[in-house]
């Protein structure tokens, strides 16, 4: 996959997200949780490119985890709007959810490789 590609992959994930959120509950909970889950989702996608235009390696390796950690959040986010059904859109939380873990999995092998770089310099 290009930087291209999983870049507008970061950003469809994120777009879905705030399809989602538009279909979700405006309880005290789901406004919280809209806010919430749109900022991290949108954080990783904005971090992406952030890292993509790292100064050095570890800047890099730095970023990449910033873009897990909003990943996780957002994972946690969409289990709690699926358990507590704040969104009507039960299908979509639960593709958003797959492709969170996909995108999970492409980040924690992209640090892998990144913090392997570093040891080799």
């Amino acid at each position: 996959m290009t930087r291209q590609e999983l870049e507008e992959r970061l950003i469809s994930f994120a777009v879905s997200i705030y399809r989602i959120c538009k279909l979700m509950s405006k309880s005290i909970a789901g406004v919280n949780l809209i806010d919430q889950i749109i900022r991290s989702s949108t954080s990783a996608a904005l971090n992406y490119g952030e890292a993509v235009s790292a100064e050095s390696k570890k800047d890099f390796t730095r970023k990449i985890k910033i873009i897990l950690k909003e990943l996780r959040e957002t994972s946690i986010a969409l289990e709690i709007i699926q358990q507590t059904k704040l969104s009507e859109a039960v299908a979509d939380v639960e593709k958003a959810k797959k492709e969170n873990n996909e995108l999970i999995s492409i980040f924690v092998k992209t640090l892998q490789t990144a913090q392997k770089n570093l040891q080799i310099k």
